[in-house]
């Protein structure tokens, strides 16, 4: 009976500490779509949000990036670093916060050739109120916020 009781607290240790982290890509909860399935390249190419179709999708760092096209497809796997999100695609305010938060794929902005996404709107006015400051903070608190 000892034996079972440890191995349970055991078992309940070692899966507690894994749930704590939270994965490097935003997804949500019981999705592996990455920016909730927009197409990322869109933002660069179309400066619009655009859905992405299953068809034209690519698993890039365990999750699925769906684009609206073969061209934006292909332009991503060619260089998946240009066009993904800052921070994982978590809330770029939040990151600069030292926290996380889902974002909006709607509320998006690019500054440096980089790709932000926003919490909703009334974070996004908040976030370009002082951009460059809040890049500095979330790039000294990114990855180590995920922990």
């Amino acid at each position: 009976m000892k034996y079972i009781i440890k191995l349970l607290v055991i078992s309940s240790l070692i899966f507690s500490f894994n749930s704590f982290a939270k994965d490097p890509i935003y997804t949500g909860y019981f999705s592996s779509k990455a920016v909730s399935g927009y197409d990322t390249v869109a933002y660069f190419t179309q400066s619009k949000a655009v859905k992405g179709l299953k068809k034209f999708s690519y698993k890039y760092q365990g999750e699925d990036w769906y684009f609206s096209n073969n061209q934006h497809l292909a332009l991503f796997t060619q260089d998946p670093e240009k066009y993904a999100p800052q921070y994982g695609g978590y809330c770029a305010y939040a990151v600069a916060q030292n926290d996380t938060a889902s974002s909006d794929p709607e509320q998006w902005t690019i500054e440096n050739g980089k790709l932000y996404l926003n919490y909703n709107a009334d974070i996004k006015q908040q976030w370009r109120g002082d951009k460059a400051n809040f890049i500095i903070k979330a790039d000294q608190n990114w990855p180590h916020v995920l922990n």
